[in-house]
């Protein structure tokens, strides 16, 4: 696979409003050359990068990370608000990021409360908020933390009843090639990853999801190939952990634990109307907003029914989201 070359294309008419400055706009793409990660092979390229979620062409866990993985997820069980094991205790799952993923992850909530197959022990609390990107939790006196507290606390739940997290990779307006923009990002969410566990000691797994197709973007928000990209920096940080990185330790036998275990969540990107070999998604205009960045009501339940099927069916998700 050649390099990509990608370019935003402006628009040739400015946005002009007498008196006030407004951003530019850009014009809306119903492809590019982009190729999803879970469609590229080991062999295939994004410049430096190759092709699966976990790299080497791989879609699932290494082996090492799989049974380092379901050796937390056998400690996930009901806790009480001390976070002392009960039967009639909680299990609590919830969402971090910015307002795509609270536009997502709420309709997610409503569909998985309403599906028998949900676990009766299993709370999810949607924390994520909108325009709170990574670069806002990162900072721990950061306003999201609050009001996550404030909605983990209208649900009954206290901080040592999380036990598993999404967290969606956005940051507002990034600039720059990928190693610019994407360190920045893959930094900020290691910074969110350890407050998280700071803050949720029983913290054990968290799923790590990227961008929606972003070439729909009338703004620089997040347009591509940014949206693209996130997911580079959700793969540098797993693959980070399975090297050993100490920033990123989940195992007390190895020291000091700093982080959850981290997982990919179900892969959102694809090539927007071209779709994916994968499964068939695609993205088309009329799933966006009119700003081409934040989900319309379909495309919120297309992530959704995405995030829904993952969690019911995934074999290691499955161990504490469905009913046993």
């Amino acid at each position: 696979m050649r390099t990509p070359l990608f370019i935003v294309l402006l628009s040739s008419v400015a946005w002009v409003a007498v008196g006030q400055a407004q951003p530019t706009r850009l014009t809306p793409r119903e492809s590019t050359d982009l190729s999803p990660l879970v469609d590229m092979s080991a062999n295939d390229r994004y410049y430096a990068e190759d092709g699966g979620l976990y790299g080497q062409g791989r879609n699932t866990p290494p082996e090492e990370h799989y049974k380092a993985a379901e050796a937390e997820l056998r400690k996930v069980e009901p806790l009480d608000a001390e976070g002392v094991p009960s039967k009639s205790g909680k299990i609590a799952f919830i969402s971090i990021s910015m307002s795509n993923a609270t536009q997502e992850f709420s309709v997610f909530k409503r569909l998985a409360d309403a599906d028998p197959a949900k676990s009766p022990l299993l709370t999810i609390v949607d924390c994520a908020q909108g325009g709170q990107a990574m670069a806002e939790w990162a900072n721990p006196e950061g306003r999201p933390w609050s009001e996550a507290d404030r909605r983990l606390a209208a649900a009954n739940i206290s901080a040592k009843q999380v036990q598993i997290a999404w967290i969606k990779l956005a940051n507002k307006g990034p600039k720059g090639n990928l190693a610019e923009h994407g360190k920045k990002l893959q930094r900020d969410t290691l910074a969110v990853l350890q407050l998280a566990k700071t803050r949720f000691p029983n913290l054990r797994i968290v799923y790590l999801g990227s961008r929606i197709y972003g070439g729909y973007a009338t703004t620089p928000l997040n347009p591509e190939p940014f949206a693209y990209e996130s997911a580079f920096a959700a793969r540098w940080l797993m693959q980070d952990q399975m090297k050993g990185d100490s920033a990123l330790n989940f195992d007390a036998r190895r020291g000091d634990v700093k982080a959850p275990l981290l997982l990919w969540g179900p892969y959102l990107w694809a090539n927007a109307v071209k779709g994916r070999k994968f499964d068939g998604l695609i993205w088309s205009n009329a799933d966006f907003a009119q700003d081409g960045t934040h989900p319309a009501m379909s495309g919120r339940e297309k992530v959704a029914k995405l995030l829904l099927e993952f969690f019911k069916n995934d074999s290691l998700a499955k161990t504490w989201f469905a009913k046993r």
